[in-house]
C-alpha cells in the first residue's frame, strides 16, 4: 500500500507563486511515475505534468513555461513549482503515484485558489 500527502495548496493573487509538495510512503517500487493532476469545479481531472524516477518530465500545455516538476528520489518526494499563476488555474490538486505494474495511487488533494 502507498500514502500520498500533499501539502502547499492555498490563497494566491495572480501572478503570484505556490510551491506543492507530495510525499509517498510505503511500499515504492523504484521504477515509477509521479505527477499532479487537477480538477476545476464542474470540469473533468486533468493532467498538469508528470516525471519519472530517472526525470523524464511531461507538461500540460496550459502550464508550460509556468510551471515546474521535480522530484526527491531519495525522500520519494514530488514537488511542483507554479508561477505566473492565472484564475484559470484554480482547482484542486492531486498527486499521483504510478507503478510499471500499473498501480495507481491518489493523494487527498490540495486546494489552489488564484483570485484576480
Amino acid at each position: 500500500q502507498v500514502q500520498l500527502v500533499e501539502s502547499g495548496g492555498g490563497l494566491v493573487q495572480a501572478g503570484g507563486s505556490l510551491r506543492l509538495s507530495c510525499a509517498a510512503s510505503g511500499s515504492i517500487f523504484r521504477r515509477n511515475a509521479m505527477g499532479w493532476y487537477r480538477q476545476a469545479p464542474g470540469k473533468e481531472r486533468e493532467l498538469v505534468a508528470t516525471i519519472t524516477s530517472v526525470g523524464s518530465t511531461d507538461y500540460a500545455d496550459s502550464v508550460k513555461g509556468r510551471f515546474t516538476i521535480s522530484r526527491d528520489n531519495a525522500n520519494n518526494t514530488v514537488y511542483l513549482q507554479m508561477n505566473s499563476l492565472k484564475p484559470e488555474d484554480t482547482a484542486v490538486y492531486y498527486c499521483n503515484i504510478r507503478f510499471w505494474s500499473g498501480a495507481t495511487y491518489w493523494g487527498q488533494g490540495t486546494q489552489v485558489t488564484v483570485s484576480s
